[in-house]
């Protein structure tokens, strides 16, 4: 089914455009990745799409069957309003029974709870629930009361993430799922959960993550915005990388050509007299041509930056006997720990567990509970923190990097003036004379990396740096930092840039427990699982081969009132099914079926075979405990 067509279509702020004369389709069942340095429009172009903006020029036609959702990096709630208001926003009986229940459980109270089962029961809503219930919980959505203006940043991000997927779960059939940075404020699990949902789901889905191993997993197609035009590679990322550096060697030869032909156009019209002929307007206005595109700039975001940095001494920074707790929380508990010379930690951990509360300690930002905090005389601290950046008043990007200083210190003995300085890390000559309220979220993110990397620090602690920033800025951050002959310490959920950057991993797993890891994070995510699969293992009872009749039997469970409506429910489905299933299968055999209903039929037969499967294991699971 054809969803969505866009031809010719524009968009500019002021002088500056975003985009222009793009054009491109999305079918369903598409999964697609927009990459583009941030602001060259990718959030403009996704609000086009779902008509919460309007392009200068050109058409985007969407399916009136279709469903657009979607899910943006700054939410919008109704901040009075509860979370479960905000989530169950819609009319409609089904998500009002589900909102009922959900309340009357959140309050516990019996009544209301035995009223919300029978409307539950009425409209048939538990499997709905089902859903919901899992998306609350993996993205540990709980105290539903809450009022949203109470929320920090990543709680609303969740929130919206999960408002989000329960709308499009509810809606029937066509949605075009479109999400702008959804695992930003995830923890590496919610980002897994994530793209097993994703895959699962029946979704068409454009994309805009810096995430790779998420791009990878969920899109099977990337589409570059760059200079204004919309490139499309099929396949993963490293695919996409490939491509791209091919197009742009096409390019480059293709602009020494022009600049050849230029020269000697060139001095052809210096000679040219006033009076022209056709032949020779023909000939300058093909000179207009050439000249255009001899003067094509293509900047590759390469950083080669050999930089001199403060010396680090002998000592660096020790950790003795540290203890933090918050009341009855406890985040360290008697930690020791010695950084030494080039040292790259990556430190990772569930949301809650005391990373960004261990950073603040090792700069004397916090206070430990009792413990030590020694730091080295030397050492010079840059901190990238998930605060952003912080101005007193609205100043030029050329401006604010100046106040910090003019010149950027190089190894070899030379220097980068702040201009400089601000184009290797993809700020252009006019971008760096805009006023800083004027960028985009992800250009101001890039700024205050960049305000960081120019104090020329010696021990640099980045606490999720790949936030709101695009894939080439992580692409020139990361060719840095593997330079950076400093100390690293990387917070993050960016498994890849994880991967990329650091020699071993702080593992936070809670209760004042820190696990130090040899390894990077994929390498300690197959370790976990080996040692989940031992432990399954292991505690695994073996049968027991004597005294067999000494053994009590266990004495059963039995259902709750909620599982007997669902077992009730099931046995009543599960033949309806089975008949739906024997009717596909019959028609299927009819050697006369016309292919197009070949193809329905086949279709409704996978889905109504998954659905039995599904629904005959959770019945042989209540079957158990069921009274006879």
């Amino acid at each position: 089914m054809h969803y969505v067509s866009v031809e010719g279509l524009s968009k500019s702020y002021g002088i500056q455009p975003l985009f222009s004369s793009i054009s491109f389709h999305i079918e369903e069942g598409d999964k697609i990745a927009l990459i583009a340095k941030n602001g060259s429009g990718k959030s403009t172009l996704l609000k086009i799409l779902s008509g919460a903006e309007t392009p200068d020029e050109g058409t985007c036609w969407i399916n009136k069957d279709v469903t657009v959702a979607l899910f943006e990096q700054e939410p919008h709630f109704d901040e009075k309003a509860t979370i479960l208001d905000n989530i169950f926003h819609h009319s409609n009986p089904v998500i009002a029974a589900i909102k009922a229940y959900e309340d009357a459980c959140d309050i516990n109270d019996e009544t209301k709870i035995h009223e919300a089962v029978v409307q539950m029961d009425q409209l048939g809503a538990w499997d709905f629930d089902a859903k919901v219930k899992q998306i609350l919980g993996r993205l540990n959505i709980h105290h539903l009361q809450q009022p949203v203006g109470t929320l920090s940043g990543g709680q609303r991000k969740r929130i919206a993430l999960a408002k989000t997927l329960i709308d499009i779960g509810f809606e029937h059939k066509h949605v075009l799922l479109i999400m702008d940075e959804p695992t930003n404020h995830l923890d590496i699990a919610m980002v897994e959960w994530l793209e097993h949902y994703l895959n699962q789901e029946r979704i068409t889905l454009l994309l805009v993550t810096h995430d790779r191993y998420f791009l990878d997993s969920v899109c099977d197609e990337i589409w570059e915005l760059d200079r204004n035009t919309l490139y499309v590679y099929k396949g993963d990322y490293e695919n996409y990388l490939e491509k791209k550096a091919a197009r742009m060697e096409s390019e480059l030869a293709s602009i020494d050509k022009a600049r050849n032909t230029y020269r000697k156009e060139l001095e052809w019209m210096r000679k040219q007299p006033k009076a022209r002929t056709t032949k020779s307007k023909s000939r300058i206005d093909a000179f207009y041509d050439i000249e255009s595109k001899a003067k094509q700039k293509i900047e590759d975001a390469k950083l080669q930056l050999d930089m001199k940095m403060s010396r680090l001494g002998g000592k660096i920074l020790e950790l003795k006997k540290v203890y933090k707790s918050y009341g009855e929380k406890v985040l360290l508990k008697g930690y020791d720990y010695t950084f030494k010379k080039g040292e790259r930690v990556g430190i990772v951990g569930k949301n809650g567990v005391g990373k960004s509360t261990f950073i603040n300690i090792l700069q004397q930002l916090e206070q430990p509970d009792s413990g030590k905090v020694n730091i080295g005389d030397t050492v010079i601290f840059g901190n990238y923190s998930q605060q952003g950046l912080v101005i007193k008043e609205d100043l030029r990007v050329i401006e604010f990097v100046k106040n910090i200083a003019e010149n950027f210190p190089l190894a070899s003995g030379g220097s980068l003036t702040a201009a400089q300085f601000l184009q290797l890390f993809l700020f252009d000559p006019d971008k760096q004379y805009t006023y800083i309220s004027k960028l985009s979220g992800g250009e101001k993110r890039r700024l205050h990396l960049l305000s960081i990397l120019f104090r020329n620090p010696n021990f640099l602690i980045l606490d999720e740096p790949t936030n709101d920033l695009d894939l080439p800025t992580l692409g020139v951050l990361e060719q840095f930092l593997s330079e950076f002959p400093g100390c690293l310490l990387i917070v993050s959920h960016d498994r890849y840039f994880m991967d990329r950057l650091v020699d071993h991993l702080l593992v936070f797993e809670g209760e004042g427990e820190i696990r130090d890891f040899p390894g990077n994070y994929t390498q300690y995510r197959l370790w976990e699982k080996e040692q989940e699969a031992i432990q399954q293992k292991t505690s695994t009872p073996e049968p027991v081969k004597e005294k067999i009749e000494e053994v009590k039997p266990v004495e059963k469970r039995r259902l709750s009132y909620k599982e007997k409506r669902e077992f009730e429910i099931l046995e009543k489905e599960l033949p309806e099914l089975a008949a739906k299933k024997e009717a596909l299968q019959n028609e299927l055999n009819k050697p006369d079926l016309p292919y197009e209903r070949l193809q329905e039929v086949s279709a409704s037969l996978v889905s109504i075979t998954n659905e039995l499967d599904e629904k005959e294991l959770r019945w042989l699971e209540l079957s158990e405990f069921a009274e006879n």
